[in-house]
């Protein structure tokens, strides 16, 4: 069950916002993966030689995907729509990793699913 929040998100049973601004909490996940399969598309093209055109798209692409994940992934932390460990592991580590980002989108997924089962016995 959600409540409309004051400030537009919407508030699950447990208090936490879940969305804000356009931000979901899905939509970043889905971002995230999407960021984490850019990366190793990366890694692909970088170790199979002649690829460098490619290397140089997919090297953009995740420079910017990664500059477009911090910045959306501060303000989620902000607005509470995502944990700080989350953000932290999504813009610090996914620099040079964006798989523990996404890694960590799903146990925070789990974490919540927990909590609200716990919550509703």
């Amino acid at each position: 069950m959600t409540a409309r929040a004051r400030d537009g998100g919407e508030r699950d049973g447990l208090g936490g916002l879940r969305r804000a601004g356009g931000l979901s909490f899905l939509t970043l996940k889905r971002l995230s993966f999407t960021h984490s399969a850019i990366y190793l598309t990366l890694l692909v093209v970088w170790i199979v030689p002649g690829l460098h055109t490619f290397e140089f798209i997919f090297g953009m692409a995740h420079g910017l995907g990664w500059i477009a994940m911090c910045i959306l992934m501060l303000a989620a932390v902000r607005a509470r729509v995502v944990s700080f460990r989350l953000g932290v592991a999504v813009a610090v580590i996914g620099a040079v990793g964006p798989f523990v980002g996404s890694y960590e989108f799903v146990r925070e997924q789990r974490r919540r699913v927990s909590a609200l089962s716990h919550a509703g016995t």
